[in-house]
């Protein structure tokens, strides 16, 4: 068994109706910004906000009646954790999801509200998956992998169906991967529909599995990512094989580079997206010079994100951007001296956001006193007129 083109068209059959067909959209100002022609498949517009309801759906819809009495099982860090407990509660399937710790509070949260049993353990997606399994031989339930199954990966490859019928002249796919299911499922269908399109695979740095295994490298994994989602230590021995010939690079990438596309898709789309759901746009952004020119396709695969990580996410952009400034300034401890600092800023534009006041560095003379000034600006420009202004208080000054 294995997945190929008949495969998938079978599985959008038994999706069709059960799951949203969400949009492949043209971003005129991300093209711009990336000078390519990208079109952006909107996975966080399904009802559990990511892509992996297809996968799940098409796994349960082929279970036996024995099989869907016994239960089912599955370990996540949440996307498709919520896929087979919104669809087995659907279904009417008992469903046990186990999730490590450290998974975000909202995706724990909406798994339990789609009415699956949720059991926090492990402090990775793999020692969740082990213990999950255990679990499962323990019960005789049914295990839902999440990537390492051909009916997976045929669910996930339906979304190369929809995006080339809608814009068959795409040249590149970048797809996002952890286990693999998702690019094995969409590389597939993608081939086979047109052999010459290019398929991009996108990792994060911590977690860079596939393309280590594709080198025969022993690069190292681990680590806190903002790309939960595809935090995976190993990628799967099944998707691996069927993703491998048909993907053309892996690029690999930073924690930076998921923020700042997050915040572009916050920015430029007025949508919002996940670590791993920013992945694709995050590598266009990374390595503009190899999508130039070209029609490129990017799935946004998911938006379920913490808000106040989220909120975190977009403040950190703008101080990348210079647009969020802390002025460090050493002064006098007298009366007055925050006032000259507030009428400088004040008359350059600035806007002061926070102010803290340290009188207890020991590097700071006894009679001096550290001002840290947190000021909102137009722009690196901006941020540099207004820390000349100050500077020209006479006072020693450092930007953060």
């Amino acid at each position: 068994m294995s997945v190929d083109l008949e495969a998938i068209r079978a599985a959008a059959e038994r999706l069709k109706g059960h799951i949203a067909e969400t949009p492949l959209a043209f971003s005129q100002k991300l093209s711009a910004m990336t000078r390519t022609k990208l079109w952006i498949k909107y996975e966080n517009q399904q009802y559990t906000s990511a892509f992996k309801e297809r996968g799940a759906l098409n796994k349960l819809s082929a279970l036996t009646d024995e099989e869907r009495a016994r239960g089912v099982f599955a370990a996540s860090a949440g996307n498709h954790a919520q896929g087979v407990a919104y669809h087995a509660q659907r279904l009417s399937i008992p469903a046990t999801i186990v999730m490590p710790h450290g998974t975000p509070f909202v995706k724990v949260q909406k798994t339990q509200s789609y009415g699956a049993r949720v059991v926090i353990e492990g402090t990775t997606y793999d020692e969740a998956s082990t213990h999950a399994q255990g679990l499962c031989r323990q019960t005789g339930g049914v295990y839902v992998h999440p990537f390492n199954d051909y009916d997976v990966m045929a669910g996930q490859g339906t979304l190369a169906l929809e995006m080339l019928d809608a814009v068959p002249d795409l040249d590149v796919l970048v797809i996002p991967i952890g286990g693999g299911g998702l690019i094995a499922g969409m590389a597939t269908a993608a081939k086979a529909l047109k052999p010459w399109i290019k398929i991009i695979g996108v990792e994060a740095s911590m977690y860079p599995s596939f393309a280590a295994r594709r080198r025969g490298l022993n690069m190292p994994t681990g680590g806190s990512t903002i790309a939960e989602g595809i935090a995976v230590r190993e990628v799967g021995d099944l998707s691996f094989s069927v993703a491998n010939p048909l993907v053309d690079d892996v690029l690999v990438i930073d924690e930076a580079d998921f923020e700042r596309a997050i915040a572009a898709f916050v920015n430029v789309e007025k949508t919002v997206a996940e670590g791993a759901g920013a992945a694709g746009l995050a590598a266009v952004m990374r390595y503009p010079e190899k999508f130039e020119g070209q029609k490129v396709g990017l799935v946004l695969c998911g938006g379920n994100i913490d808000m106040r990580l989220l909120a975190s996410v977009l403040q950190r952009e703008l101080v990348r951007e210079k647009r969020l400034v802390t002025y460090r300034i050493l002064g006098d401890d007298r009366p007055g001296m925050l006032s000259l600092m507030a009428d400088v800023i004040s008359r350059k534009g600035g806007n002061i956001v926070d102010v803290a006041h340290n009188r207890l560095v020991l590097d700071v003379p006894a009679k001096g006193a550290e001002f840290d000034i947190l000021v909102e600006t137009q722009d690196a420009r901006h941020a540099h007129e207004i820390a000349e202004g100050l500077r020209g208080t006479g006072y020693a000054l450092r930007m953060e």
